[in-house]
């Protein structure tokens, strides 16, 4: 029996507007957000890559077709990858989402599906990677949930929703506990 192989992929190219500086290297406890969820997802998948930076603590992916299209050409990306290296599917979560249920990878079983609250964090199988690639190359809206409705992808509901952290008052209130 084959067993299944999922590639880690964490989001980290958005312009942090919000947050006035690149969040991706905000710390908690000493870690930096992107450090935590390399982290992370090393623990449920066998590889972690990254889009959106040049440098990184895993291997870093260009968004596809090219840079701009936000969280879909990120995950298109990491599709086309896992496809060529022979994984099963993709975990994807955004850099400036800590706090991921211990049991997320079971929560998402099987893929394709999404968590409501923040459908960056999803797992997509390789198979979707045609249909990412259509949406991507066409004029139009480049959703998140257009890709997800695409494919057929569950939204999944979470007692607890990871943060998600937008602004510096986020990570404060992160680090404080609330």
């Amino acid at each position: 029996m084959t067993s299944k192989m999922t590639m880690g992929l964490v989001l980290a190219g958005g312009k942090s507007s919000r947050f006035g500086s690149d969040k991706a290297l905000a710390e908690i406890d000493g870690h930096s957000l992107l450090a935590l969820a390399v982290d992370r997802l090393s623990g449920w998948c066998e590889q972690v890559v990254i889009v959106g930076r040049e440098a990184s603590p895993a291997p870093c992916l260009p968004d596809w077709p090219r840079a701009g299209m936000g969280p879909l050409g990120g995950i298109a990306a990491a599709l086309r990858l896992a496809q060529d290296e022979g994984y099963d599917a993709v975990l994807s979560c955004g850099v400036d989402s800590p706090g991921l249920p211990d049991n997320l990878p079971q929560l998402l079983a099987p893929a394709p599906s999404y968590l409501r609250a923040q459908p960056v964090v999803g797992l997509w199988p390789v198979s979707a990677a045609r249909a990412i690639e259509a949406i991507l190359t066409r004029e139009g809206r480049h959703s998140m949930r257009q890709f997800a409705e695409a494919i057929g992808a569950r939204a999944v509901e979470v007692d607890t929703i990871p943060a998600n952290i937008n602004t510096p008052e986020d990570l404060a209130a992160l680090q404080r506990g609330g």
